[in-house]
């Protein structure tokens, strides 16, 4: 088997942006696991022969949620004693696991990412805010690439944004993101409906996806853990609507019927678009713009995207809103919601 480098350097790659996300932890385990790699030949070989770009596909997290189910597992042992802190030997647990689990770990990285974070639904919100602010309307929320679909639930939750409250007072799911700049209008966001889509949608009452999201949360980072916990209770009392389907035919059969007057449909997605196809982004876009393109005042559309730059150099939080067609980079903001720089909206020349 040859090394094909460029692959498994990602590991080291991810392994350094764990660290400056504030997860020592994660970073060794992928420093660690890149050293001892050839222990597991099958997950080797799935990564050195990865048909796609190892970065949009994470592969790198998919390898670090692999290793924290297993050790959710208590498997093996070695492994499990890493995670509750009792050594730290990160050389000696992770060849434990890749000799004794390279199956199980291989075939947990065929699946999708399903990180689902909870804490970018204040970035979301906040846009809704913006978008609230102009139209002083109620809202009908429409989110790509739902996964279990816990931020189309984002109106249940409790907030502090930048001192400004939003949200349900009390919620059981706090979501309180460092905050940078001036804080987001006060405006009240009235959710009517909220429905999304997936390839693989995720039902929370089933305890092996319950398994899977906490599996993606950093190990290093119980508060993360423990607001998805809650997040993912509340959505077994409020059960979000997600349709099993592709993006871009879900998106065409929706924008195509017109919202009733007085709300303003909201298009949103999350750390989405780099599992689209190039075509599938266009499309996508193209389908939102022609619906832009039929909005009116009495029924406006707004498009709310938190995703990487195209060189991956940063998260932004855009806000493109109709009739206007008005674009505007609201926040620039940490991938998983942990802080956001809030910028005040200048509109895109």
């Amino acid at each position: 088997m040859t090394d094909n480098l460029a692959t498994r350097g990602e590991f080291a790659r991810q392994a350094d942006i764990a660290r400056a996300l504030g997860s020592p932890f994660v970073a060794s385990v992928l420093e660690a696991g890149e050293r001892h790699l050839r222990r597991a030949p099958r997950t080797a070989a799935l990564i050195e022969t990865w048909p796609g770009d190892p970065s949009a596909a994470a592969l790198a997290m998919r390898f670090n949620a692999a290793i924290h189910a297993l050790a959710r597992r208590g498997r093996p042992q070695r492994l499990e004693a890493l995670y509750k802190r009792q050594h730290d030997d990160f050389d000696g647990a992770l060849c434990a696991a890749l000799v004794s689990e390279d199956e199980f770990i291989a075939h947990w990285m065929r699946q999708p990412t399903q990180t689902n974070e909870v804490n970018r639904a204040a970035a979301i919100l906040s846009a809704l805010m913006v978008a609230g602010d102009r139209f002083g309307l109620p809202f009908e929320l429409l989110e790509l690439g739902s996964s279990a679909g816990l931020n189309l639930n984002l109106a249940y939750y409790a907030y502090d944004l930048g001192g400004v409250p939003a949200g349900m007072p009390g919620s059981s799911v706090q979501i309180e993101p460092i905050w940078h700049g001036a804080a987001p209008p006060e405006a009240k966001v009235e959710v009517l409906a909220a429905q999304g889509v997936d390839l693989h949608p995720l039902n929370v009452a089933d305890e092996a996806t319950r398994d899977r999201l906490l599996s993606f949360v950093f190990a290093d980072q119980p508060a993360r853990a423990e607001r998805l916990q809650n997040a993912i209770t509340l959505a077994q009392r409020h059960p979000p609507q997600i349709a099993r389907a592709d993006a871009v035919s879900w998106l065409a059969e929706q924008l195509v019927v017109p919202q009733a007057d007085g709300r303003c449909r909201a298009v949103f997605h999350s750390m989405v678009l780099q599992y689209l196809t190039a075509e599938d982004r266009k499309a996508a876009t193209d389908l939102i713009a022609a619906a832009g393109a039929r909005a009116t005042m009495e029924r406006p559309l707004a498009w709310v995207s938190f995703e990487w730059t195209p060189n991956r150099s940063e998260v932004q939080l855009w806000l493109t809103l109709w009739p206007s067609g008005e674009a505007r980079q609201l926040a620039t903001c940490h991938p998983y919601g942990a802080w956001i720089e809030w910028h005040g909206g200048q509109a895109r020349p």
